[in-house]
This record gives structure tokens, C-alpha cells and sequence, in this order.
């Protein structure tokens, strides 16, 4: 009996698909950890509660994309993002009390039961930082640098970072009025979705995606000509501050962001390689998050990148870190003949414990073929025992890169002697 496919929405991820996903999170995790950031990892299962309260109960999210797990005395849900738990963890851990200031970042798998499609699935990883107990406009603007480097240390290309400020909530009042009265206008031109968000929450109508619910969208007021002086002045802020690190960006009077706890500046960044949903990261502050979960008032902002919208943009553009392929040895060990299979299996092992990537032949295959799975791994050298070279206590090398021959001794000086051909420079003549 066949076993069961699995899940609608959920990956596998092969051992040539692993290398391509550490690409992002590595890279991420390395700008990262220069900007003073910690890692911290937090439980795949939360109570229910903690989205419901942080995310907003009518949030598309909430009401229609979690994974729950019913139990007798309580409600678990598959954590849908990352801030709300990282805030959870921070309270829980009093670190509130002991150590306010908190420049943390997360990378592991969310979950969210939508539709899966392309860039979109219901396991997905997602990498990010949360800076919590500041209201520094020049955290923003840190934050909003960390993502766009991230990126360029990741090699993708044609990302912009486009910003907005969705103000305080008394801002959000006067814009709400606003935007409701506007929307109402045109409320039969607009999709079933919308006509539910009009009155669960007209917000939620500028994040709208359905072609023609934009002309509506394109004419709606602006949260920015609607923010008192004090919001608008830390929006400034937040923008000089990008300005000083020389982080090019511009501001988008349509971003206004999905969950409920977002205060101030909100971002994304956009990637038009991605296709229709173009949005790599999203992230903004959160100023009433810490409070709303029982601590103080304290401000706190971060992102969240998508792994896999981004390595869709990397393959898109040809990245090398995002091809599917095996990972890369140092050296390969042949057996000329089935004798020296042995000899060639302990000596793969003795090029390991010297910090050199070996591997050897575990399918009888000829030394030709030998070769072929030597250049297939990314082998630099091959290393060939035969009869001879047993007999002799010596190795013969094949340096692939450089198409040259050497003899050595098979000795305790011969990892040390292959480390240092890999280190050598290439000839003069370019190979």
C-alpha cells in the first residue's frame, strides 16, 4: 500500500534544496548579528489567544488562516508570525524588568492554512528582528537598514524599500472617518471582501489586491495628510534617519499593513522579479503591543522577510545560491580497484578530522565514474589509491581545477599538503 502524499501547501525540502534556503537565512542571520542582534527561538504552538489578541480577531489571518489544535483545556494555534511571540517570550522572561532594551531576531517555519500558490504555501519560513523598549524614529530607520542589507548581502537585486506612517491611534480615528466616508462612496464597485472589511475594518480595504478595487484606492485620502504634528515630525525623523545611513527609499500612501498591533512607520520592501504579490518583507512599529500584553508602555518595531518569495526572486534572476545542487567537497578519494576501497574509506575519514570536506565511492563504481561523481560533488582534487600507491604508502592527485597531476606521501603530513593546494591561487594562465 502506497503511503499518503503529503499535506496540500507543505514542502519537502531535499537535501538540494536545503543549501538554498541557509543562503537567505545565513545571510540575514549575518547583517543581522553585526547590528547587535540576538537570536532568540520561540514554541511552534501558541494559545490561540495571543494571535487573536495581538493580531486583531478580524484579521483575515485570524478568521480564516490558522491552524489550530483543539485539546480539552485549551485551544493551540501553529504560530501564523513571529512578533506576537517574541513579545510573549520577552514578558514571560520579565525581560521588561531587567532589560528593556531587547535588539532581537528569529528565523524558522510559520504556518497559515490559505490557498497555496505560487510564492505562497502553508508552511513557509520566515526570518526577522523585533527591537523591543524603544521609541527611537532612529530604530526605524536601523531596522528598515538591517532588511535592505540583508538583502544585498543575499545578491537580490531591483528591491525597493517604500514607507508610510499609519500615526498614532488618535490620527487613525481622524483618518478612519476620513477613509470610511470616502469608501462608502464606492463601496458597490468593490469586491465582497472589501464590503466585509468596511465594516470590520475600513483599513484593511487599501490593502485590497483585486484589480478593480484600485481606482477607489488610488483616490482615497492619505494617511499622511491626516497625522497631528507630533506623528508627523517622528515620521520625518524616521525618514532623515534613513536618509543618514544613505538607505534609498520612497513613500507609499498605500501601505497601511495587515495585523492590528502596527503603530507609526510601517514598510515593505518590494521586488517586482516576485511577480503580482511583490513584497519580500514587510515590518513596522508596534508601540502598544508590549502594554496591550500586560507590560509597559514601551515602543518596539521589527520586519519579517519571506524565505520563499525571496528565493523566487533569486531564481528568477539567476542567483547561483538559489539553483538547486549538491553541496561542495574538497577532495574526492577513488579506488582504483576493489582492494583499495578500504584504504580509501579510512582516509576520506582521515581528511574529515583535518577539516577538509572528503567523501568517497559507496556504489563499486569504475574509476571513471569515479571521476564524473568527483566533478558532480564540486571536488577540487581527487585523491586515487591504486595497488601501487597502497604498496608504496603514497597518493596520487588529480587538482581538477588547475588540470594538473602531483604525487605525495600518504603520510600525517598529506591533509595539511591538500589544504594548502586548495589555498593555492590559480596559474597564470586563468585555470
Amino acid at each position: 500500500m502506497p503511503l499518503p502524499d503529503r499535506p496540500k501547501g507543505f514542502d519537502d525540502l531535499l537535501p538540494d534544496d536545503v543549501p538554498r534556503y541557509e543562503h537567505v537565512i545565513g545571510s540575514f542571520r549575518r547583517v543581522a548579528e553585526a547590528a547587535g542582534f540576538r537570536e532568540i527561538r520561540t514554541p511552534l504552538l501558541e494559545d490561540l489567544g495571543l494571535f487573536q489578541r495581538s493580531l486583531g480577531e478580524v484579521t483575515d489571518v485570524v478568521q480564516k488562516e490558522m491552524f489550530t489544535v483543539p485539546r480539552q483545556e485549551e485551544t493551540l494555534a501553529l504560530r501564523p508570525e513571529g512578533t506576537a511571540s517574541v513579545v510573549r517570550a520577552y514578558l514571560a522572561a520579565s525581560l521588561h524588568k531587567t532589560a528593556p532594551f531587547q535588539k532581537l531576531y528569529y528565523a524558522g517555519p510559520m504556518f497559515r492554512a490559505e490557498q497555496p500558490q505560487s510564492g505562497r504555501r502553508r508552511q513557509f519560513d520566515q526570518c526577522g528582528v523585533e527591537a523591543l523598549g524603544s521609541s527611537s524614529p532612529l530604530l526605524d530607520a536601523e531596522v528598515m537598514a538591517v532588511a535592505v542589507r540583508s538583502f544585498e548581502a543575499m545578491g537580490l537585486r531591483n528591491v525597493e524599500l517604500r514607507v508610510n506612517s499609519i500615526g498614532d491611534a488618535g490620527d487613525r480615528e481622524v483618518f478612519r472617518a476620513a477613509l470610511t466616508e470616502h469608501m462608502r462612496a464606492h463601496l458597490g464597485a468593490r469586491c465582497d471582501d472589501c464590503k466585509e472589511r468596511f465594516t470590520r475594518n475600513v483599513f484593511r480595504m487599501l490593502d485590497c489586491k483585486v484589480p478593480g478595487c484600485q481606482p477607489s484606492n488610488a483616490s482615497a485620502p492619505r494617511f499622511l495628510d491626516h497625522l497631528g504634528a507630533t506623528s508627523r515630525a517622528r515620521f520625518d525623523a524616521t525618514l532623515a534617519g534613513l536618509t543618514a545611513l544613505g538607505v534609498e527609499h520612497a513613500v507609499d500612501h498605500g501601505i497601511v499593513r495587515g495585523f492590528d498591533y502596527y503603530t507609526h512607520t510601517v514598510f515593505e520592501l518590494l521586488c517586482r522579479d516576485v511577480g503580482a504579490r511583490s513584497a519580500v518583507c514587510g515590518g513596522g512599529r508596534y508601540d502598544t503591543l508590549i502594554s496591550d500584553g500586560g507590560g509597559p508602555e514601551l515602543g518596539a518595531t521589527g520586519f519579517a522577510i519571506g524565505v520563499i518569495p525571496t528565493l523566487v526572486a533569486l531564481e528568477k534572476q539567476g542567483h547561483p545560491k538559489a539553483q538547486r545542487g549538491e553541496p561542495g567537497i574538497d577532495a574526492f578519494v577513488a579506488a582504483v580497484t576493489e582492494g583499495e576501497r578500504l584504504p580509501a574509506f579510512r582516509l576520506a575519514d582521515r581528511l574529515r578530522g583535518a577539516g577538509l570536506g572528503a567523501d568517497c565511492d559507496f556504489e563499486d563504481k569504475k574509476l571513471k565514474a569515479q571521476f564524473k561523481q568527483a566533478d558532480r560533488r564540486g571536488a577540487r582534487l581527487v585523491v586515487i589509491l591504486g595497488p601501487e600507491e597502497v604498496a608504496n604508502g603514497r597518493v596520487k592527485i588529480r587538482d581538477l581545477r588547475a588540470g594538473e597531476d602531483l604525487e605525495l606521501p600518504d603520510d600525517a603530513a598529506l591533509p595539511a599538503a591538500l589544504a594548502a593546494r586548495l589555498c593555492a591561487p590559480p596559474r597564470a594562465d586563468g585555470s
